[in-house]
């Protein structure tokens, strides 16, 4: 029997990545549609794509597929073959990462979820696949550059927070399922208007356009690709590029440059930074901006009370572990502004 799980030691694994001279080339795609069987769907897919040597994470449900991996550069055209020969994934687009260095995933993964995107959405009568229009880099400046036109941007704060589009609505929210209420809200306000909406690789927006139509509003375009398309599309054709920062990334790199500008600070000192990092403390491991100046000083923590429990013998932090509460357990992702206070949370 085929085994479908990775069975190799995480540490070993992060090792070998890291020791790895092999070029790579990270991707991320998605796909809405009618999956009737996910489990069938998944170990299928672990099969077909373990045999090259994709690492990655990728989401399967009954309403599609959601995939961040990388693929050896030498089989990309295996896979994109593999790939393409599942009837629904045909000629599906793979965002190819812009600022990218190989090294985004250490492993596969591929879990079965109720949802690729969670939403909150009960509503039976949905249909995710009746999206709004899609606009390439293009036709995304004609639209920006008149009056009649808003741009919201469905991603979440700590994302938006390095790298968005200029005059971009920005809602101040955590998740997805957030966004949605928070801004039909907005829509109530321009229902006269052209709507445009941009997430990372697409995948949210499109979900956001197919909603909102479904709930009366019209006029409604999203960018195709995402910020990264738009980007890669933008650079081909000689445009003006209308996001200035970093786009923010679900893998371990966090982040990748689009333009040079730095819009976002350091949580601990204030000063220029948009270097998202997770807190060198497991047991916190809440993600916050940090210079590179801040994390040395810090040892890559976002306190110093997880500055001092790293410290602490291996045995006493396991033991002190699930008793102790830190930044990652109070707070939300960004959430906290350390320029404030060091130590964030007192017992």
């Amino acid at each position: 029997m085929k085994q479908l799980h990775n069975r190799v030691d995480r540490r070993l694994l992060i090792e070998r990545l890291h020791n790895s001279k092999e070029p790579k080339i990270t991707i991320s795609f998605y796909k809405y549609a009618k999956i009737g069987n996910p489990k069938v769907f998944r170990d299928h897919l672990y099969t077909v794509l373990s045999e090259i040597d994709v690492l990655g994470r990728i989401y399967v449900a009954n309403e599609g597929i959601n995939g961040q991996i990388s693929v050896p550069e030498q089989k990309f055209n295996e896979f994109r073959d593999r790939l393409y020969s599942i009837s629904f994934l045909e000629e599906c687009r793979l965002n190819v990462a812009i600022d990218d260095d190989g090294k985004s995933f250490f492993k596969l993964a591929i879990k079965i979820k109720k949802k690729i995107v969670a939403d909150g959405i009960e509503d039976e009568n949905f249909d995710v696949t009746d999206n709004g229009k899609h606009i390439n880099a293009i036709e995304f400046n004609k639209l920006t550059d008149q009056n009649n036109i808003i741009v919201i941007d469905m991603r979440n704060h700590y994302e938006h927070e390095v790298g968005h589009f200029k005059d971009a609505i920005k809602p101040d929210v955590e998740t997805f399922r957030e966004s949605l209420p928070i801004v039909e809200n907005i829509l109530e306000d321009h229902k006269d208007k052209n709507v445009i909406m941009y997430c990372t690789g697409g995948i949210r927006c499109e979900k956001a356009t197919a909603y909102f139509k479904h709930r009366g509003f019209e006029n409604l375009y999203q960018v195709d690709g995402g910020i990264i398309e738009y980007a890669r599309k933008a650079k081909e054709a000689g445009i003006e590029n209308k996001f200035i920062g970093k786009n923010f990334v679900f893998d371990d790199r966090l982040g990748e440059r689009i333009t040079e500008d730095v819009i976002a600070k350091c949580h601990q000192c204030g000063k220029p930074s948009d270097t998202h990092t997770n807190c060198a403390n497991d047991a916190c491991h809440i993600l916050f901006i940090q210079c590179d100046e801040c994390s040395k000083k810090n040892a890559g923590c976002c306190s110093t009370k997880c500055q001092e429990f790293n410290k602490l013998p291996e045995e006493e932090r396991k033991c002190l572990k699930g008793s102790m509460k830190f930044n990652g357990t109070v707070f939300g992702k960004g959430r906290y502004k350390a320029t404030k206070n060091d130590l964030l949370y007192e017992e």
